[in-house]
């Protein structure tokens, strides 16, 4: 790699055609285990020293990474952007779902993550302004519905919405907007460079929230527990990304971007195989609306962008 590397690969290279869908499905099954392990991590760790603690380990990463390259640095108004990045993808998602998963199941969070493709479609819709048909507003709005109402009948009503649904809702909305934000920004820096950055800009706020946690609850958790904040630190925070943005790069990005549809699924069969999770109609039902309704509104609105 060098610091000149863009999000795009040279015209001489020559892929296969599978090429992007490969990479893009090597980071979704990265991602995948994501909220499998933060259920994991947060056994034994705090959820704040999870989602900062990562995120300063992937830091170091990035430094190496930037260093070693001797990767430009961004420019004016990019740095700003960089910030809304690492609000969405580097802070507000970890912490929030760091702090649902003390209180519900992975199989629980992944149905209510499983909006976030149509989230970050609509993200992207706001971003560039384009003008999608009605259609697409409609699924997304169902899918939304469709996720809210699993979320209200697994905690007893309407009535009962716990806070960890409340969260993961936020999370959702933070991922999609730096997702947006970030896909565009790696059209200009890069796309691992990208990532690299929004970590570094990040730092001081995950180093001081890093150190205050650890003062105040010194981590003491098993070697398992270990293993998955590792995980959550170096491969989803990280190097997943690293493959899903050159998946997208490579192209053709409209149906790379639809593989993350299937990251729910892959979530689902983790929760139940790895932790033992059970997985009752309510869920396979919740699973299967969401993820119908958001595929839908992102076809509608690739369609709509021919």
């Amino acid at each position: 790699m060098s610091g000149n590397n863009s999000a795009t690969l040279p015209a001489a290279t020559v892929l296969s055609p599978l090429a992007g869908v490969w990479w893009g499905l090597l980071g979704v099954v990265a991602f995948s285990f994501t909220v499998p392990f933060t259920r994991v991590a947060v056994e034994a760790l705090h959820p704040v020293f999870i989602g900062a603690g990562r995120a300063v380990v992937a830091a170091i990463l990035a430094v190496i990474a930037l260093a070693a390259t001797r990767a430009r640095l961004p420019q004016g108004a990019q740095w700003g952007r960089l910030v809304v990045v690492a609000g969405g993808v580097v802070l507000g998602f970890p912490l929030l779902t760091s702090f649902a998963m003390t209180s519900v199941p992975a199989s629980h969070g992944a149905v209510v993550i499983g909006i976030l493709p149509a989230a970050t479609a609509v993200a992207v819709v706001l971003r560039t302004r384009e003008r999608p048909p009605v259609s697409f507003w409609i699924f997304a709005v169902l899918g939304a519905v469709a996720a809210v109402v699993f979320a209200a009948l697994s905690s007893g009503g309407f009535g009962h919405l716990t806070w960890a649904d409340l969260l993961l809702f936020g999370a959702v909305i933070a991922a999609a907007v730096g997702y947006a934000e970030g896909g565009h920004l790696s059209r200009e820096l890069g796309a691992w460079q990208t990532v690299s950055w929004a970590l570094v800009v990040a730092a001081p706020v995950t180093v001081t929230v890093s150190a205050v946690s650890v003062a105040m609850a010194p981590p003491a958790a098993s070697a398992v527990h270990w293993l998955a904040f590792a995980y959550l630190a170096v491969v989803s925070m990280y190097l997943g990304f690293f493959a899903w943005y050159r998946g997208l790069a490579i192209g053709p990005m409209a149906q790379v971007s639809q593989i993350q549809l299937v990251q729910p699924v892959l979530t689902l069969v983790w929760a139940t195989l790895l932790l033992g999770e059970s997985l009752g109609w309510a869920t396979i039902l919740g699973a299967v609306a969401v993820i119908v309704f958001a595929a839908l509104s992102v076809r509608t609105r690739l369609r709509g962008a021919l």
